[in-house]
């Protein structure tokens, strides 16, 4: 991986993707194309980024991941600025419904696959020519939900699953490319939040925990999350490729704050 890699970050401007973002920018040097829905928030990273001395570093797409074009403008933007591409961090996702099998919302499921899932297909696509010219990477967030299941979380669940296929799936189809699926911990973000504010009657039993980790202060920061992809993205490890890694596992120790 070059010096200075061309990321392409979905989910950029809060949470992890905002952690990532920020790592990606002033600890590995890259240079950024940041996709999130919020406009707004997108210009509050842009001007942290020049606050940190990274204002050429950085571009925007302000868009919703599941939009074909709005993925298509988010490639052609690191083409355009930077003429190659990297790396992808595919970090756009979301928790809801959450809800049991019985009473799930089918059209909320399908939209849950939608943007945790079938976007990054679209987005690995449209990036492979230009990552199989690098050599580069494709780092996805999973979750430790894929393995263990939670009262409530069928949807997430199932899309970090299917996260977890794709991965190993394009470690044999392109094996040029790295391929890596990281669960980021248990950090303090919005989806936390939402857990812990709307979860009660879905998790049942499973939502005090994430009530006490919050309360104990066991969360971990998008910051340090972060860091972990930022790290991956910047300097892949090949010998990772297909696999997926816990924030925890010996294996990526290196890769952490």
């Amino acid at each position: 991986m070059p010096e200075s890699p061309v990321i392409v970050l979905t989910g950029a401007s809060r949470g992890i993707g905002k952690g990532i973002a920020l790592s990606a920018l002033t600890k590995f040097n890259a240079r950024l194309v940041a996709v999130a829905r919020n406009a707004e928030l997108l210009k509050e990273l842009e001007s942290e980024a020049a606050k940190l001395g990274k204002a050429d570093s950085i571009t925007t797409v302000a868009g919703d991941v599941t939009d074909s074009q709005v993925i298509k403008q988010s490639v052609a933007a690191a083409i355009e600025k930077w003429g190659k591409l990297d790396a992808l961090i595919a970090n756009a996702g979301v928790i809801e419904p959450l809800a049991s099998v019985a009473n799930v919302n089918i059209e909320e499921f399908k939209r849950s696959f939608d943007i945790n899932f079938f976007s990054i297909v679209s987005l690995v696509q449209e990036a492979l020519p230009h990552l199989r010219k690098s050599k580069g990477s494709i780092i996805m967030v999973s979750s430790a939900i894929a393995f263990q299941p939670f009262l409530g979380c069928a949807a997430y669940g199932a899309s970090k699953t299917a996260v977890n296929h794709l991965t190993s799936t394009l470690a044999i189809e392109e094996p040029e490319i790295t391929t890596i699926a990281v669960e980021p911990g248990v950090v303090d973000t919005d989806m936390q939040g939402i857990l812990r504010t709307e979860g009660k009657e879905s998790l049942k039993d499973h939502h005090q925990m994430f009530i006490d980790l919050h309360e104990s202060g066991k969360l971990l920061t998008p910051e340090q999350a972060g860091h972990v992809f930022g790290a991956l993205a910047a300097n892949p490890p090949r010998d990772l490729s297909g696999t997926f890694c816990g924030q925890d596992e010996e294996k990526i120790k290196d890769y952490r704050l």
